[in-house]
């Protein structure tokens, strides 16, 4: 665990000065021109023919408003229209003339559809890898201020079951038939979600109340800044101001381009697209990937090194406040000591952290976790066995009292100093409540 000693929580001010060596060249001037055509070719395809209901309604709606405000729903919009054109792009969405290539301008079409495809792939891929490995990285930079034992542990552990479910929700949902619209709307309130509760482990409120007060160490300027960072003028802003606005040029490109061959695929047969407007589409797919390639590249450089956590080789080693956590007992010989914790949800954990003070001569100690139900039966969850230290936990199965044994009965002569902390973690249950949140 990283020490935090001295430091204070990252203002806007510190990114702002941060951010004065980042500055990220302008867009290619051809990113507004290409936009303004496809605007005006598919204003002339709409003119003609009115958008439909459903999808093209819907686009068109979208197209009127603002692109979202935060930097990373942005990158999930770019991520969404992306997928959705290449759905538009495979051979069986083609309409059916053009599947059938009758003319020379189709097969023509055929080709500039397949180099299409291709320079999308490249850039979800190149997305995706991005937010994942991003995502990651806020991870683990949070868990470097989390107390490195079983504590830290359990948050993983609680991690990873989130993320399991998630996906799970995620196949469900695809299993059912969902578009790829469903899909994303689905996978965005999910990352809320994982915001939410980052913010609650911040503010020590919701879900984390009980597993804040347990994680007694962890270091306060962690929780000032996972709960401030998102204030209306806080530091995420700066971050929107410096790097939103060509980002919210490239989401609204995608989805023009997006737009544009939706309108044409479903007026195919009546009104097929002109050369110029297909040199200018192709410009355009060709234009806008490189672009948003190159931003992804610079943001990822920032976001690499931005200083949105201290980092654990500046901040330095731990010091202080590891001993306000744990208590000392002394088992006397041939006596034991024990802990009962009453557990009222199942997939609760419970978690220990022991040793043994220790003197001349190694001492060990037993210990045991014993369960009994509500009908007052008893069963042995973790068997007897002795340990000089042990740390651990595990996840319930049923509600009742669970008691922690340590064992000195066995000793004639010795009593043991035991130093331990022990608790009950509830499950985090997942829920959709609006909060402040932190970007990933």
């Amino acid at each position: 665990m990283a020490s935090t000693e001295g430091i204070v929580p990252i203002t806007r001010a510190f990114l702002a000065s941060y951010y004065d060596t980042y500055q990220f060249p302008p867009l290619s001037n051809d990113v507004a021109r290409l936009s303004s055509e496809i605007r005006s070719f598919t204003a002339d395809l709409l003119h003609h023919s009115p958008a439909a209901q459903g999808e093209e309604r819907l686009l068109v709606s979208e197209l009127e408003s603002e692109p979202p405000h935060k930097v990373d729903e942005n990158m999930w919009k770019n991520r969404e229209h992306m997928e959705e054109i290449l759905f538009l792009l495979e051979k069986p969405h083609w309409p059916q003339t053009l599947r059938e290539q009758s003319s020379l301008d189709d097969a023509e079409l055929a080709t500039v559809i397949d180099r299409l495809g291709q320079k999308f792939q490249t850039s979800l891929k190149t997305l995706e890898s991005f937010q994942a490995k991003n995502s990651e990285r806020v991870f683990n930079t949070v868990m470097t201020y989390i107390p490195q034992d079983f504590r830290g542990r359990l948050i993983r552990q609680q991690r990873e079951r989130s993320e399991r479910n998630k996906q799970a929700e995620v196949e469900a949902l695809v299993s059912s038939g969902a578009t790829i619209r469903e899909r994303y709307a689905l996978l965005w309130n999910q990352q809320m979600e994982r915001r939410r509760l980052l913010a609650q482990l911040g503010s020590a409120t919701g879900v984390y109340k009980t597993l804040v007060k347990y994680l007694v160490g962890v270091p306060q300027v962690l929780l000032d800044f996972i709960r401030q960072i998102n204030d209306d003028d806080g530091p995420m802003e700066e971050q929107r101001q410096r790097y939103g606005p060509p980002l919210y040029s490239l989401t609204t490109m995608v989805l023009l381009i997006r737009l544009l061959i939706s309108l044409s695929w479903g007026r195919f047969e009546n009104r097929k697209l002109k050369k110029q407007e297909l040199a200018v589409l192709e410009e355009a797919v060709d234009v806008y990937t490189t672009e948003f390639e190159r931003f992804i590249t610079f943001i990822s450089e920032v976001f690499a090194n931005s200083p949105f956590f201290i980092p654990a080789e500046v901040a330095g080693a731990l010091e202080g406040r590891n001993n306000d956590d744990y208590q000392e007992t002394s088992v006397p010989a041939g006596k034991t000591h024990e802990v009962l914790l009453a557990v009222d949800a199942i997939n609760s954990y419970i978690a220990w952290d022991f040793s043994l003070v220790q003197g001349k001569i190694n001492l060990d100690i037993g210990f045991s976790v014993e369960y009994t139900n509500s009908s007052g039966e008893k069963s042995l969850i973790l068997p007897y066995q002795r340990y000089d230290s042990d740390q651990g936990n595990f996840c319930t199965c049923e509600a009742g009292n669970y008691k922690l044994i340590w064992d000195n009965s066995y000793s004639n002569f010795f009593k043991k100093v035991l130093r331990f902390k022990v608790d009950c973690i509830p499950p985090v249950a997942e829920s959709v409540q609006p909060a402040n949140e932190v970007e990933e």
